[in-house]
């Protein structure tokens, strides 16, 4: 079983969430300002998204730190990258949205992509440590 990859990725998962939760959480108004677009009414709009990405971030760590046995939270994971890049890209195709919000979707739907990749070979390796365990 090479789960190095897995837990590098979830690892890099944890810093990327994280990275962005603190500045949304810290620095919304510079943010939106760097990019020209008009902030909402109220950070708290930002804030919280910013917080549940800091929640994320700490699931990711739980599953690099143990990829085989939290493979379950992988799915969570593969919900968060899904939600947030069918919301940019459908938002950017159909209404319009703010250009800053595109690339962080690009980087989600690589990170889907690699998610499912990770949760398909976990489940691999549980099927054939099973199969071993049963020999």
């Amino acid at each position: 079983m090479h789960m190095k990859w897995i837990k590098w990725l979830f690892l890099v998962a944890c810093l990327y969430d994280g990275v962005l939760g603190i500045a949304f959480l810290s620095a919304p108004e510079a943010i939106f300002s760097f990019h020209g677009v008009e902030p909402p009414n109220h950070f708290a709009y930002v804030q919280f998204p910013a917080l549940l990405l800091l929640i994320f971030a700490a699931m990711f760590l739980r599953i690099a730190y143990d990829p085989l046995k939290h493979r379950e939270l992988v799915l969570y994971g593969i919900g968060l990258k899904l939600a947030y890049a069918g919301l940019a890209f459908w938002y950017d195709l159909t209404a319009g949205i703010a250009f800053m919000w595109i690339p962080w979707a690009w980087l989600d739907l690589g990170f889907l992509v690699l998610f499912l990749m990770a949760w398909w070979r976990l489940g691999h390796s549980q099927k054939l440590a099973a199969k071993r365990a049963d020999a």
